[in-house]
């Protein structure tokens, strides 16, 4: 027996397997009997003989747990106390040779351990990894190992971050943690973590090398990208370390927004809430708490949608009383001063505002303190908005110049979106700001880009149709045609011509005047008397002659209304127009007013030579066309021929209005319009389309112009294309399988690889339109075999070459599951897959030697086959057929399996069940684990497969799980649901491991 302060290593071991024993006496108690030992060797034969017995159990059993921990304790006990860095100093090189010998026991260890690494079983490769993990990490900081075993860990470890199982390479990701020297910038650790950050397909591998990964101008980007990892996982950690480890300073603009604007949108609310109480706030305790500071870190000139919602996402976290004590600098009217007006200040100023008038009435009173009356808002802003400049062509030519104009005109728009948080039941303060909008859209010198902002908030007022209709078309009736002076030429023969005629009216004048007096001289009274009325004829005369004189002198100013027709001057209209219209209800009929608008500005908009000028036009007159149906059947024919003719973006805009008309009124209105044969290919293809009791001649056409779309090379109209095609047949005006198979081949194509937009509409398209009713999977089911053909007959130099064949079907088959339907049928009626596996099996009595067989044979093996006996009575003579003419055997195989399941499906259970085998050894458990997760993750596969990812090869079927790593070290996982404590109790005491029954049947052996 040894004495009460020392202990036996089997004892030391038994005892470090129970939770509840202090590990520091044990290892005191061991330390102290190695220490009395003069010949060591003996120690470290019997230590590593028990170790051994916990090395060899892969399962992270509680008892093996506990005396790895004790090892890792007990061999780094060996190390003298750390010393201050002074003392170092002072000791020098000397002191730290002799430290390479003070710690045999340890070396002894990292030996053995670097010597097992490579053994066959993946339980002792874990075990190894694990412990020299706890031992590096058991370390001091200051802590110093020899450059030899430095270079056999690191050597070691990245052997082991390659291992076949996820959990080896966890604990060897972890273990080269402190290995890493981030200053080098070909340190072999950093390549590898970033190596297994880009390629490793465990989650959580990926997560444990972000936990530990160094900090650099390597490794930042590497981590950034983990912001967009498919699992949330490592999403929501990659934040984290960010917030923890990365400095608002040493992201880019680009970067900084970049996460904001993913983080903030993602998918995941764990995700999202770390962003916001994690990110943010580290972000802001780095610039002292200045929210505005923050904001200048950002662009939010270019991403104020972004920095608006980070505002948000700030103001959701912080106290309402601390929301009005951080208001920005605003003066005694509750304004900010137009000298201290910025990009940073007035969006802040703004979103507060939006976020207190979103709380409703309990935000009222906050709201008068950050914001004042409608009338003395409305004078602030018209004062401001007639202070933006309007840069003539050379100023445009200087950038300061138009960098400051856009800030201005940032500004304005911002302020402008002030007007929605404005209490504007008073009537006084509403008619002032509307006063104020209607003087600035009629401006000639406003901004164009606040046009449609400024219409915008003008219609908000306003809530008539009637009222907004007569409003604008006021406006732009004063935008086209202003009043205008027009001068009176001064015409100099008229006016020679007066002269002449005043001077010889003088001149009589005298005449008449010197005859008076000699007939009054003469006493001829009565002649007197006519020549004194010829007198005042000639005075009258000369004074209408002088009058006509002086105003031919002085011409008047004439106000004349003048049309103008520059595409500034159109664009503006046409912008004003499409918000009112955007602004109508569409109830709203089309009136005399909008009739006389489409005459007179839109119609001959669209034959304007400026492209933006027929841009809006057209998206005007589509507009219009949801209006009135007569309006839509006669203007269709023109759509249909811009939308083949015009600049790609024309044909966008078109395209769109004529997918909305579809949408709304249905392909009856081909029926109903004039002749749309002649503004399209006349050319009908060679399929049938179900369209209800419309002409089948127009709608083909109009259904093969989007198919001629879906293989246009500008992958904008095609794009737009897909979208209006998904949109049609999710609302039931098409019902096709031939656009269906088209729509899976273009999502699958490489071509569409870099179109995120296409894939993620038809990803979200496929799961909503199969999950909404029988009938659209039946049309699925139609497009299964067009797809497959269509993929096995592809040519070598098509893309639809490089697709994986089997991810389609797999794809189709999850599409056409019962389960996944929102209202499933009953169970009595025969389910698609049961007209599938027929449809199948008639292929391969076609050709039972074609190489597609395998792929039929091996899908029908994943139908849900319904319980109908006819159904499965025929499908079980197909597959006897078939059993006698297919010859391959892995085909043979799978056909045998069916049948057997279809003739007795409660016996093949049984069978199924009664062969299931229990785990024979510690290390059994986990295969069975692997075998559940697997058949788990295949029932899910159709769910994961219904992403925007081109077609991948389907992982082998050794593939490691997910499921079979842990998340040592590394923060927690998304919580799962929780036992009952009853099954949990039960649990623990079937796979409670005890090491005790092993060492002490060693012991006996021996």
């Amino acid at each position: 027996m040894t004495s009460d302060n020392e202990i036996d290593i089997k004892e030391a071991f038994q005892r470090a397997q129970k939770g509840h024993n202090n590990k520091a006496k044990l290892v005191t108690s061991l330390k102290s009997r190695y220490n009395k030992l003069e010949d060591k060797t003996l120690f470290h034969e019997e230590f590593v003989h028990y170790l051994k017995y916990a090395m060899i159990v892969y399962k992270r059993e509680p008892a093996v747990e506990n005396v790895i921990e004790f090892v890792a304790r007990f061999a780094t006990s060996f190390q003298s106390s750390p010393r201050l860095e002074e003392d170092e100093l002072q000791e020098g090189e000397e002191e730290d040779e002799e430290a390479e010998d003070d710690h045999p026991f340890l070396s002894f260890i990292f030996n053995f351990l670097l010597e097992s690494h490579k053994a066959s079983s993946h339980a002792v490769r874990f075990r190894v990894c694990q412990l020299i993990n706890k031992l590096l990490g058991s370390m001091a900081e200051n802590a110093q190992i020899d450059d030899d075993l430095f270079d056999h860990i690191h050597q070691a470890m990245l052997v082991r971050v390659t291992d076949k199982f996820p959990n080896v390479r966890i604990q060897a990701s972890l273990a080269m943690t402190r290995l890493q020297q981030p200053k080098d910038p070909d340190c072999p650790t950093i390549n590898a973590y970033m190596l297994i950050l880009e390629n490793d397909s465990n989650a959580e591998v990926r997560r444990a090398v972000l936990s530990c990964i160094a900090m650099s101008p390597c490794t930042l980007p590497k981590v950034i990208k983990r912001t967009r990892d498919i699992k949330e996982n490592v999403r929501k950690l990659a934040y984290q370390v960010l917030a923890d480890k990365v400095h608002i300073k040493a992201l880019t603009i680009a970067q900084r927004v970049s996460l904001l604007q993913q983080g903030l949108h993602d998918t995941s609310e764990a995700v999202r809430d770390v962003v916001c109480t994690r990110l943010l706030p580290a972000w802001l305790l780095r610039v002292d708490g200045d929210i505005i500071e923050m904001l200048h870190r950002l662009d939010v000139e270019n991403c104020s949608q972004t920095a608006l919602e980070t505002l948000k996402a700030v103001f959701t976290n912080m106290p309402p009383e601390e929301l009005v004590q951080n208001r920005m600098r605003l003066d005694n009217r509750k304004l900010i001063p137009v000298d201290c007006l910025s990009c940073e200040n007035v969006l802040y100023w703004r979103a507060l505002c939006e976020f207190i008038k979103a709380k409703g009435d309990d935000g009222d009173e906050m709201l008068e303190q950050v914001l004042p009356d409608a009338a003395t808002y409305g004078d602030y802003l018209y004062g401001y908005l007639k202070a933006v400049p309007l840069l003539s062509e050379e100023q445009r030519a200087d950038f300061t110049q138009l960098e400051l104009v856009m800030t201005k005109e940032f500004i304005s728009q911002q302020l402008i979106h002030l007007i929605g948080c404005l209490d504007t039941n008073e009537e006084g303060g509403r008619k002032r700001v509307l006063a104020v909008l209607q003087e600035m859209l009629a401006l000639p010198h406003t901004p164009s880009s606040l046009v449609s902002l400024l219409t915008e908030k003008l219609l908000t007022l306003i809530p008539d149709d009637n009222r907004r209709i007569q409003t604008v078309a006021e406006i732009i009736s004063d935008v086209r045609e202003p009043i205008m002076e027009v001068n009176r030429p001064v015409d100099e023969k008229e006016n020679r011509r007066q002269q002449v005629q005043l001077a010889e009216v003088k001149v009589r004048i005298l005449e008449a005047k010197q005859t008076l007096e000699e007939c009054i001289a003469a006493e001829e009274f009565s002649r007197a008397a006519e020549l004194k009325d010829s007198i005042t004829e000639l005075e009258n005369r000369r004074n209408l002659i002088v009058q006509e004189i002086a105003e031919s002198c002085q011409p008047a100013d004439k106000e004349v209304r003048t049309e103008k027709n520059d595409p500034e001057t159109l664009l503006r209209c046409l912008t004003m127009c499409a918000e009112l219209l955007k602004q109508m209800s569409i109830k709203t009929r089309i009136g005399p007013t909008i009739s006389a608008l489409i005459s007179s500005l839109i119609l001959p908009s669209i034959a304007n030579a400026h492209p933006a000028v027929r841009n809006m036009a057209v998206a005007c007159l589509g507009t219009c066309t949801l209006h009135s149906k007569d309006l839509a059947k006669t203007h269709l024919v023109l759509l249909l021929q811009i939308s083949q003719l015009d600049e790609v973006k024309i044909r966008i805009t078109s395209l769109r209005a004529i997918i909305d008309l579809l949408l709304l009124f249905g392909f009856q209105l081909l029926s109903e319009a004039a002749g749309p044969e002649n503004g399209v290919s006349s050319q009908s293809p060679d399929r049938r389309e179900e369209n209800g009791d419309l002409p089948e001649d127009s709608a083909q056409t109009i259904l093969l112009m989007l198919s001629e779309f879906l293989d246009s090379e500008v992958s904008d109209l095609r794009t737009e294309t897909a979208e209006g095609l998904a949109k049609l047949m999710y609302a039931g005006r098409i019902t096709s399988s031939k656009i269906l198979s088209r729509l899976v081949l273009l999502w699958y194509n490489p071509v569409t690889e870099d179109d995120t937009r296409l894939r993620h509409c038809l990803g979200v398209f496929f799961q909503l339109y199969a999950r909404e009713s029988r009938v659209h999977q039946e049309v699925v089911e139609e497009s299964f075999l067009p797809s497959v053909w269509t993929l096995l007959n592809a040519p070598a130099t098509s893309p639809l070459a490089e697709v994986d064949i089997n991810n389609v079907v797999e794809l189709l088959v999850e599409l056409t599951r019962p389960s996944i339907l929102i209202k499933p049928s009953s169970n009595a009626e025969v389910c698609v897959h049961d007209y599938l596996a027929v449809r199948m099996c008639g292929e391969m009595l076609k050709d039972p030697t074609a190489p597609e067989v395998r792929l039929y044979t091996k899908t029908l093996s994943n139908l849900e086959l319904s319980r109908d006996e006819t159904t499965r009575k025929d499908l079980q003579t197909l597959l006897l057929q078939l059993v006698q003419e297919v010859k391959d055997r892995v085909c043979l195989r799978a056909l045998e399996k069916m049948i057997s399941q279809l003739m007795d499906s409660k016996e093949h259970a049984e069978v199924l069940s009664a062969t299931a085998l229990q785990p024979l050894d510690v290390n059994a458990d986990e295969v069975a684990t692997d075998d559940v997760s697997k058949s788990a993750k295949r029932a899910k596969r159709g769910q994961r497969k219904v992403c925007p990812a081109k077609g991948s090869k389907k992982p082998g079927r050794r593939t490691e799980s997910s499921e079979e790593s842990d998340g040592e070290n590394v923060p927690e996982s998304v919580p799962v649901v929780r036992p009952s404590r009853r099954a949990k109790t039960a649990a623990l005491e079937k796979t409670k491991l005890d090491l005790n029954p092993l060492i002490n049947q060693e012991a006996n052996i021996s």
